[in-house]
């Protein structure tokens, strides 16, 4: 009898061990649409998580990208979303695309990487910096997308008419690229992460320049749009930039519920930034994903996240 109940002990002790061990974590990535950097980026995350011994299982999701998945993290239906700053800040705060819905509970699990705006013209324009692009022919973007959005803020930081003080052209991205490789357009406004491929496609034919943002204007926008945040586009990220750019950036982040387990945000920055050079195989921005970086933060960022900053001197937000 005592043999019996001791075995049965054993089992059930057994069971707890085998049961605590193997926990497994389920968690959903919700990323972007076919040709961008999410889709990809989404899909190698959840094959570092599955790997990296974390009792994480991942699946990526593809969507609309940045709206979409601040609904769907904020409503538990997803548990990491991308989204660009722009959005998450509005998402964040229940204003413009997000005044229906009201303030979403996000917080940021980490910055991903940055999209510059790059003010590009090409060698025999005549125009070297900003105040050049007066009475010239600039593209501002196509209307109605990021580019023009973006573009009108720092035009409008700079006192700057796009209707009466420059010579306005809306092109698209490729559109521009042909305008500025035939030059029929003195300056295009873009923005993207680096190294931008319709950069590249121009620098193959035309000696491209790129223009800095005054200091002061920088500063106005920053003010202004809290999502927006200084940059500098590293000399050599473009062929012949043999000097640092000074520009604003909107970020791209993967956000979180705020009632996400501590532990588990913890895990998947820790994951995310260890695994870097892994990630940098598939997805070059991955080499932004280094603590300093990685930090950077327009809302709260999530406790867990926060504590693995903290382990590397780096103090966020968090309320």
């Amino acid at each position: 009898m005592k043999k019996k109940v001791l075995l049965a002990v054993a089992m059930v002790c057994l069971v707890a061990f085998v049961g605590t061990a193997y926990a497994v974590t389920y968690i959903t990535i919700v990323s972007g649409g076919l040709g961008g950097t999410y889709y990809p980026l989404g899909g190698v995350l959840a094959e570092v998580y599955n790997k990296a011994g974390i009792d994480v299982k991942a699946t990526s999701r593809a969507t609309s990208a940045s709206r979409e998945n601040c609904r769907l993290v904020a409503s538990g239906r997803a548990d990491v979303g991308m989204s660009m700053g722009s959005t998450l800040y509005q998402a964040y705060t229940g204003t413009e695309a997000f005044e229906e819905d009201g303030a979403l509970p996000l917080k940021i699990l980490m910055h991903m990487y940055p999209a510059p705006h790059h003010i590009v013209t090409v060698k025999g324009t005549g125009i070297t910096k900003f105040e050049d692009i007066l009475g010239k022919r600039v593209s501002v973007g196509a209307p109605g997308g990021g580019d023009q959005v973006l573009t009108n803020m720092i035009l409008d930081a700079a006192g700057i008419n796009p209707e009466k003080d420059i010579k306005r052209q809306q092109l698209t991205q490729p559109e521009g690229v042909m305008a500025l490789k035939d030059g029929n357009v003195d300056v295009v406004f873009w923005n993207f992460a680096t190294p931008g491929s319709a950069v590249l496609e121009v620098a193959a034919v035309r000696e491209v320049v790129l223009i800095p943002i005054p200091e002061d204007i920088v500063e106005k926008v920053v003010k202004k749009y809290p999502f927006m945040f200084p940059y500098k586009i590293p000399k050599g990220t473009y062929p012949k930039q043999n000097e640092d750019v000074l520009t604003v950036a909107d970020g791209n982040f993967l956000v979180v519920n705020k009632d996400m387990d501590e532990e588990l945000a913890y895990k998947l920055v820790k994951t995310t930034i260890e695994h870097r050079e892994e990630i940098m195989q598939s997805i070059p921005q991955a080499s932004h994903f280094v603590p300093e970086e990685a930090s950077v933060a327009i809302i709260p960022v999530h406790p867990g996240a926060a504590r693995y900053f903290k382990e590397h001197g780096i103090e966020v937000p968090v309320e």
